[in-house]
């Protein structure tokens, strides 16, 4: 995929392109501003931060690269991105080398629509995420240093951004390679010894300790808390669960809201993991959490996992008391092998469009110390 187009890459900056660059970039970091300045402004943090002026139009993309129409749309809807009109100057040279890029990805590896669409929304839903969550730390972190009001933080933050971008480009590479390197080499060790005919069809493919933990009466809790108090609220319950989670040998699935979701990859690390985001109460103010976790089959897709038992882990999740720990009496089964954990049957409930079952409370054993 070469192309022999003049404006690519190579191509120096021309006058027109920093016009097209101020104009549309006053529109995405100042769409109210009202004086050339102001324009000036994210014009210049515009282009610092993509590393190049916006000089190619679609149709330029579509000569570039060799892709249609259609892909290159998709591909901007699929990282999230509103699509321009053909005729707007909106894309720079890594725009460019990114789809040739990803168009080559998709030849060698023989992706289909699919598989790509899943690789570029995982890369659009994840960075917008990041991007939002970083900007917002750093407007945080100057509203409390330099006793600025929001407004004033967030404009300061503009004009700082162009300088950390690198550094943070940096750090995410870095941070990525490493997951990446943590998630192989659980599956190499899981599925070493398996053997392609090995696996049901019919079942879901990964076996892994399943959880929640629920922030009790959450809504009642933050009602009165302004923007301050309720960000450093969900902050601390988030962190303490974050480091709960891993300490114990879990990985955070995701925050909803006033829930985690977690999984492990081992009965005895979920119940560590379960117990321990039920007793995790350092100094600060008290955020009791029920929770309630199963071991079972799950499906990992988009970053989540699906299937039956993380239902039901929600559900027994609901039923518990704060502080409390609820498991299934298959999971109880497994764990009544261990010294380590006290199990007891708890009287029958109705789990939402589950039907009734008999939870199991699952709390450290008594060690006599």
């Amino acid at each position: 995929m070469t192309s022999d187009n003049p404006r690519d890459g190579s191509a120096g900056d021309q006058p027109e392109d920093r016009s097209a660059a101020a104009a549309h970039a006053a529109t995405d970091l100042a769409p109210h501003a009202g004086d050339d300045a102001a324009h000036d402004t994210a014009a210049r943090i515009d282009l610092e931060i993509l590393g190049g002026p916006r000089r190619y139009t679609l149709d330029d993309l579509v000569e570039g690269t060799g892709l249609s129409h259609e892909l290159i749309e998709d591909y901007w809807r699929w990282l999230g991105l509103p699509v321009q009109a053909a005729t707007e100057r909106w894309f720079t040279d890594s725009d460019m080398e990114s789809l040739r890029e990803i168009a080559r990805l998709a030849a060698t590896q023989r992706l289909d629509e699919p598989a790509l669409r899943t690789l570029v929304r995982s890369m659009g839903h994840t960075t917008e995420r990041l991007a939002l969550w970083q900007v917002e730390a750093f407007v945080e972190n100057a509203a409390r240093e330099r006793g600025l009001d929001d407004v004033s933080a967030r404009l300061s933050v503009l004009e700082t951004m162009p300088h950390l971008a690198g550094v943070l480009a940096h750090q995410l590479e870095h941070a990525w390679r490493r997951q990446l390197a943590a998630v192989t080499g659980r599956y190499l060790t899981e599925f070493a010894g398996a053997r392609s005919g090995d696996h049901d069809e019919h079942k879901l493919p990964l076996r892994r300790a399943v959880g929640f933990a629920d922030i009790v009466s959450f809504t009642k809790r933050t009602a009165g808390l302004g923007s301050e108090e309720l960000s450093e609220f969900v902050q601390l319950f988030e962190t303490r669960a974050r480091d709960v989670v891993t300490e114990a040998g879990g990985r955070v699935v995701k925050t909803v809201g006033d829930a985690v979701l977690f999984i492990a990859d081992d009965v005895q690390h979920g119940a560590e993991v379960a117990l321990g985001l039920s007793t995790a109460n350092p100094d600060g103010p008290e955020i009791p959490v029920r929770v309630g976790f199963v071991w079972g089959r799950v499906l990992s897709r988009f970053g989540d996992v699906f299937g039956p038992s993380v239902n039901l882990a929600a559900r027994l999740t609901d039923a518990a008391q704060p502080g409390e720990v609820l498991v299934d009496p298959a999971t109880a089964a497994l764990l009544g092998t261990s010294s380590r954990y006290a199990l007891t049957e708890q009287p029958e409930a109705e789990l939402q469009g589950l039907g009734s079952m008999r939870p199991v409370r699952l709390q450290r054993a008594y060690s006599g110390v």
